[in-house]
Order: structure tokens, then sequence, then C-alpha cells
């Protein structure tokens, strides 16, 4: 059965402190300020998480290697039960962050109600561990993370490592290859995850890559995928909007594709934005973008 807008409920959780409190905070706002919520045709008010940004601390933690590992744990947990509950009560989680951290939150959330897989769409691998994360920011090793890499605290929250299993992730618009490369981070084509990297995607083209990732999703041996959409993969060109930027990426009709055709499959349970700093976005161009491209999306 095809998604009903009308079911979608929008969770704005704007935490940053996987990541930097430079804007990112601001995207949950920016994109329902651009109408998001009343162009998608939701009849949910919207569920604002209280954050814990005000304990940032840019100082990592001895026992982990990351930035504020605890209070990532605790909002993940609150995250993970307000998206447990959206799916139990058979709406569609529409997480707007904050940092990329927030998928934690949701693979959690979802794990606890049954297997799932994870659409993970980014410019970067963010498959970090922490003693070769240049930063210590936990938005660069959220994927290593979900996926049982890391410190235990965030890796296995209510008993449930992994989120998600490696065979059942697959990741779409990689360009930082040479970044990850330089610091030493662990390669995700060394394991069971599908990638389609930006330069394969721009040799084959969305069309035939979406094709591919909708055979990967129907093959698969769970039943639902959950999306994240981290803004960065998008061209810098058309989104320079973001805290780590990269030349190159997708372009919005290309994100719009293949998002369409994966919320036509009935194999998405929810779907979480990222990363998208209006901060650098003068004039709120860029977040009119973002938020009309959504809507196409859901259309």
């Amino acid at each position: 059965m095809r998604l009903e807008n009308q079911n979608i409920q929008i969770i704005s959780a704007p935490s940053i402190l996987g990541l930097q409190p430079t804007g990112v905070e601001e995207l949950a706002d920016s994109l329902l300020g651009s109408g998001l919520a009343e162009r998608l045709g939701t009849k949910n008010k919207v569920i604002a998480l209280e954050t814990l940004n005000h304990k940032y601390n840019y100082q990592r933690d001895k026992a982990t290697n990351v930035l504020n590992p605890d209070g990532i744990r605790d909002f993940s947990l609150t995250l993970a039960e307000v998206v447990r509950e959206t799916v139990f009560k058979k709406q569609f989680p529409f997480v707007l962050g904050g940092d990329c951290s927030v998928i934690i939150g949701t693979m959690a959330g979802i794990k606890a109600r049954q297997e799932n897989g994870l659409i993970f769409m980014d410019a970067h691998a963010d498959f970090y561990q922490p003693d070769k994360s240049p930063t210590g920011e936990v938005a660069d090793m959220d994927l290593a993370i979900v996926t049982g890499r890391g410190p235990e605290l965030l890796t296995n929250i209510n008993n449930l490592r992994p989120y998600v299993t490696d065979e059942n992730v697959i990741h779409i618009g990689q360009r930082d290859w040479y970044e990850t490369r330089q610091y030493g981070s662990q390669d995700i084509r060394e394991t069971s995850i599908k990638c389609f990297s930006l330069a394969e995607i721009e040799r084959e083209g969305m069309d035939a890559t979406a094709e591919e990732v909708l055979k990967w999703v129907k093959k698969s041996k769970v039943e639902k995928f959950w999306i994240h959409y981290d803004t960065d993969v998008l061209s810098d060109e058309i989104n320079p909007a973001v805290d780590y930027r990269l030349p190159g990426g997708l372009q919005f009709e290309q994100v719009e594709l293949l998002l369409k055709q994966l919320l036509g499959s009935d194999t998405i349970v929810g779907i979480s934005v990222a990363i998208f700093n209006p901060q650098l976005d003068a004039g709120r161009r860029i977040s009119k973008n973002i938020t009309e491209s959504l809507v196409r999306a859901f259309s």
C-alpha cells in the first residue's frame, strides 16, 4: 500500500551533540518554516524533542574518545522511544535533525519493533572508529555505530546491537575517498554493505542506480528500510550550506527520482534528514529548495 502523506509524523530532533553547535540545530525550524509540514499534507502535529545541546562539550570523552557520548546516548534513548511509538501507531516517522547522530536513535527505535534495513545517502562514509576520527564527532562515525562498530555506550542501546546488519545497508553517494584514506578510516567496501559511490552513479546514471537499489531492497531478508538523507549528498553547487563541504554531488532531480521510487515501493518505514546548516543559507533559498524537493519526492 502506498504511503499516505496524512500519516506522516514529523519529529523535530535538532541535536548537534554529534557535530558542532554552528547552525545545524536550526535545520528543523528552517524546513518547517519553509512550509514542509503543510506542503506534505500531514495532519499530525509536529513532535518537538527537547535537546541536550546546552551540554555540548568540546573535549573528547576519555573512555570512548568521542565528543558528548553520554548526551548522545540520552538523546538517542528519547528519540528511539518516540520513533518506536510512531511506528507502533502505523505512522510514518519523518525525523528532522540535527546532525547525523540522530540515526542512532532512529535505528534503535525501529529495531525495537523488528529487523530493518538502512538506505544511507551521504557524501561521506561516516565509518570512522574513534581513534581514527580527526574530530571525535559522532557524525563522522554514525554508520559504523549503527552497524555495531564503536563504543558500547552508543552501539548497544537497550541491548540491540547491531541496530542494522551490514548486509541490510545500502550506502549511496560517497565522495570522500581521499579523506578516508588520509585519516585511516575503515573502508565500507571491505564489508557486506552495498555501495553506490558518486562515481558509479555518474557512470551508470541515476535511473539504472535506482533500479539496482530497488533490486537490492526487494531481495533483502528484511521487509522494511529506513532512509537516512544527509543533505551533503547533494552537489556542493546547490547545497553549500553544510559544515564539511566536498566538490561534486547529486542533483535534486536525482535524489527525488530515487526517493520517489523507494517511497512508492511499500518498503520504507521512515526517513531522517540531517546536516543542512541554515546559518550558511543567506536568504533561505537552499532551505526552500530542499523543502520543495522533499515535497516533490513525496508527491
